[in-house]
């Protein structure tokens, strides 16, 4: 089986990891894999068209400079 070295990790990731890892139960080496498996899972499955019904934008389209400036008169920025 192939390795992976992770070098110049940050702390807070570190730790986040850990906690992760701690609460499903998992090393770090088993949590990470589970991660990086998600990932690539996701990445390689389309999204059904339910998905892509709840991405939809809904209102004003497109989104124009008059209505971006309004937007952002009313706080909205």
């Amino acid at each position: 089986m192939a390795g992976l070295l992770l070098k110049n990790v940050p702390p807070e990731l570190h730790a986040g990891l850990k906690r992760r890892a701690a609460r499903n139960r998992r090393s770090l080496t088993q949590e990470a894999i589970a991660i990086l498996e998600s990932a690539l899972r996701d990445e390689t499955r389309r999204p059904t068209l339910e998905e892509i019904r709840r991405w939809r934008v809904r209102g004003e389209k497109p989104l124009t400079d008059a209505f971006l400036r309004r937007a952002i008169r009313q706080g909205r920025s």
